[in-house]
């Protein structure tokens, strides 16, 4: 009888712990089924209409519907130069008030109902007016949610990526900042029945640690951007993001080798001038060189009509490389007449020998003023006018053909240093305003 007590008041401890999860396990039954009831009493067939909008405020018919949008900025895969368009995948919400959709919270029980298919409850019909492509995401199930709360309250969720169409201005390319928007817009109601709001607060998220390659998204502007047509005044929404470009990409791959080829070509004025082959083959390999590194920087962009800034640059160095190649050929052309013009010097001295020689004999008979007259000459020839230190300096190469090839040591790499404090102290410190 004694050990019996103890197992009688174990089970009947067991019966009530069991008695007490039945219990809530039927509640919690109970409380699903309640939710499903909710679902049918709001929007059970002849209750709901999902092609009716809402009533807009203080629930008024003839007030427009009222939207509140806000975006989260998951990433951003690509900004395209030559085809002007960016990738997004963002998270995009909206949210309304529809007062068809009140219900009982069941004291607080009942935060929100969650829906699965948009098409049970009326949606706005925005779009992307600068959309190029678009898809949803369906791994492992469709990524979107609708919830309904008590006091009518509904919010639209969905994950999307977008590829949208970003117009650029390449002027100042690759030194330029350029500007994408996102653009959303009702398609079919106006304004008289739908108006889009930014929602309060923080409307547009970022992602913290959001990389791109090439650029950097310094900041990003919500704005308002209605617009008015033939049948009416259409709601907009934008966001603008400002991508500033990352330039150390191409000061490494561009205007550093631009600058080493313009350098290398510069090698041909200290060579000989006799070294023909030498210096026409470092001439025409650094035109080539440079006509391709050209090509290609082209390649990657857009055929425009106006003038950027790398085509400024390649422009120039193209042209000092083409210089230098063209200074070989007016040296070549000048040795080959400081040759022609020392035979004829020689041919000349040989003529003067002659002539001297027949001179003095007759030098004896002159008479005093003429032998003064010669000797004044001779101290002339002897003391030469004084010439400035250009002059004396360029003295010391007694060939034109060297003189040119001195003279262009000089002049190349001064031109060129004095055409880099230009170009860089105009694109680098323009205003913005002069960017647009």
């Amino acid at each position: 009888m004694e050990t019996s007590r103890p197992s009688c008041a174990m089970f009947l401890l067991l019966a009530f712990f069991l008695a007490i999860f039945a219990q809530g396990l039927q509640a919690k039954i109970n409380f699903r089924e309640k939710e499903k009831q909710i679902l049918d009493q709001i929007l059970g067939p002849g209750r709901y209409d999902a092609r009716i909008r809402p009533s807009g405020i203080n629930g008024t018919d003839d007030a427009p519907t009222l939207v509140r949008v806000n975006l989260f900025l998951r990433s951003i895969s690509k900004i395209d130069d030559y085809k002007m368009e960016y990738s997004v995948q963002l998270t995009f919400r909206e949210q309304w008030l529809d007062e068809r959709l009140k219900f009982n919270n069941q004291g607080g029980r009942l935060k929100y109902l969650t829906l699965t298919e948009a098409n049970r409850v009326w949606m706005p019909d925005l779009f992307f007016s600068n959309e190029k492509e678009g898809h949803f995401h369906n791994i492992i199930m469709p990524n979107v949610y609708i919830r309904i709360f008590p006091n009518g309250n509904v919010l639209y969720s969905i994950r999307i990526s977008l590829t949208l169409s970003c117009p650029m201005n390449l002027k100042l390319y690759p030194l330029d900042k350029q500007t994408c928007s996102l653009r959303m817009a009702s398609y079919g109601w106006t304004t008289d029945d739908l108006v889009f709001l930014w929602k309060e607060g923080d409307p547009v998220q970022v992602v913290k640690n959001l990389h791109l390659p090439r650029f950097t998204l310094e900041k990003f502007l919500t704005d308002y951007c209605n617009s008015k047509t033939n049948t009416g005044e259409y709601s907009c929404l934008k966001v603008d993001l400002l991508f500033k470009r990352e330039f150390s990409y191409y000061l490494i791959q561009i205007y550093i080798p631009c600058c080493m080829l313009v350098i290398v070509s510069w090698v041909s004025f200290w060579l000989d001038q006799g070294a023909v082959p030498a210096r026409v083959s470092l001439g025409v390999t650094t035109l080539l060189t440079m006509a391709t590194q050209s090509s290609g920087i082209n390649a990657s962009l857009p055929p425009v009509s106006y003038t950027k800034a790398i085509d400024v640059w390649t422009g120039v160095c193209l042209t000092f490389v083409f210089g230098a190649l063209l200074e070989f050929a007016l040296v070549n052309y000048a040795s080959r007449s400081d040759m022609h013009r020392e035979n004829m010097k020689k041919s000349r001295r040989e003529m003067e020998a002659a002539a001297s020689l027949d001179a003095a004999s007759d030098l004896l008979d002159t008479d005093s003023n003429a032998t003064f007259a010669m000797m004044r000459q001779c101290e002339i020839h002897l003391n030469p006018p004084r010439k400035n230190c250009c002059l004396l300096w360029m003295s010391k190469f007694p060939t034109r053909s060297k003189r040119i090839d001195v003279i262009s040591r000089i002049t190349f790499p001064l031109v060129f240093a004095l055409f880099n404090l230009a170009y860089w102290s105009t694109y680098l410190f323009r205003d913005e305003d002069e960017e647009k």
